[in-house]
This record gives C-alpha cells, sequence and structure tokens, in this order.
C-alpha cells in the first residue's frame, strides 16, 4: 500500500512540475489575481487523478489483493478466537454438569 501512495505522490509531483512549468512559460493560463499557486495544485491534482488510475492499474490491484488477505486473515483469527472460547466454555459447562450429576 506504501508502495502505491508513493507512486501515485510521483505521479501528482510530476504533473505539479509540468502544469508549474506550462503556467510560467504561458502555454497555459494562469489563475485569477493571487490564486496561481492553488490553480497549479488544482490543475495537477485534476491532470494526475486519470494518469495514476490508468499508469497505476496493476499496483493498485496489487495493493488491494494484499488489503483482501489481510482482511481475511484477521477475520480466520477472530473466528478461530471464538470457536476456541465457544469450545472452553462448552466444556466448562460439560463439566459443571457432570459435577453436579454425581453429587
Amino acid at each position: 500500500m506504501l508502495r502505491y501512495t508513493l507512486m501515485r505522490l510521483g505521479v501528482f509531483v510530476g504533473c505539479l512540475v509540468v502544469v508549474w512549468g506550462l503556467v510560467h512559460s504561458g502555454l497555459a493560463p494562469r489563475g485569477l489575481g493571487d490564486s496561481n499557486g492553488l490553480w497549479i495544485v488544482l490543475l495537477a491534482l485534476v491532470l494526475s487523478a486519470p494518469i495514476s488510475f490508468v499508469v497505476l492499474r496493476k499496483e493498485r490491484d496489487r495493493a488491494s489483493e494484499r488489503i483482501v488477505r489481510r482482511v481475511d486473515r484477521v477475520k480466520a483469527n477472530l473466528e478461530a478466537n471464538r470457536t476456541m472460547e465457544d469450545t472452553g466454555d462448552d466444556t466448562a459447562r460439560s463439566q459443571g454438569q457432570a459435577q453436579g450429576q454425581t453429587s
């Protein structure tokens, strides 16, 4: 997941540098008044989102598979703990009933 996040950040930074260069060279419009910095960041975000979606598809799929495996492992551990508690409780109850019948 960290790898995907860093790759996504890298795509954004690359787009930010390109947009900054285009705005300062006059090829892309400047923002209104003092909003130039915000304009550059927003334009970079808009450009980097579809690029990341297409270019990082395989890495995103790998990250989601890791997350699914981790969630499945946690669910299995919880179920094992629940089963172990039920077994211990059933054993204690059956021993208590057996002792009650012998008295």
